[in-house]
């Protein structure tokens, strides 16, 4: 496991950035961590490093939201999914091994989580500004 400490959204997005110059294409990314803690910020870094030019903003009310760069990346937000029916019916199955997979809440799809799945938790550090990222799944 990798822990990093960032102190502001602007190295939340350069700690995306460094984990995207790992990827291969067809990974997914679960990320663990309330509101606010820098899901979004860090997604943005990771698809700007990537070719992005499309705004990231968080796919709270669309489910999904997809970006074309270097590769697919398809950025979820699970937090209102509460069981398996609520999964099947954002599609998400049917995106795997497709592109990249970005996934905020994903303390609310534990269980169909691919088991090579890169795992980032992120938590308030002791200034309001700072995360704590613990990485694992991927060397960087």
């Amino acid at each position: 496991m990798i822990k990093l400490i960032s102190h502001s959204a602007d190295e939340t997005e350069q700690i995306g950035e460094k984990i995207a110059k790992k990827l291969h294409g067809t990974e997914v990314i679960a990320l663990f961590g309330g509101l606010g803690m820098g899901k979004t910020a860090f997604t943005r870094g990771l698809a700007r490093a990537l070719g992005v030019d499309d705004g990231v903003s968080s796919p709270t009310f669309a489910l999904v939201n997809e970006y074309s760069g270097k590769y697919n990346i398809y950025h979820f937000d699970m937090y209102r999914v509460n069981s398996w029916d609520d999964l099947y019916s954002t599609g998400f199955f049917d995106y795997i091994d497709n592109g990249i997979l970005v996934i905020e809440w994903s303390e609310n799809i534990e269980g169909a989580l691919p088991e090579n799945a890169i795992r980032i938790t992120i938590e308030k550090g002791e200034s309001d500004d700072e995360r704590i990222f613990e990485i694992e799944g991927v060397e960087i």
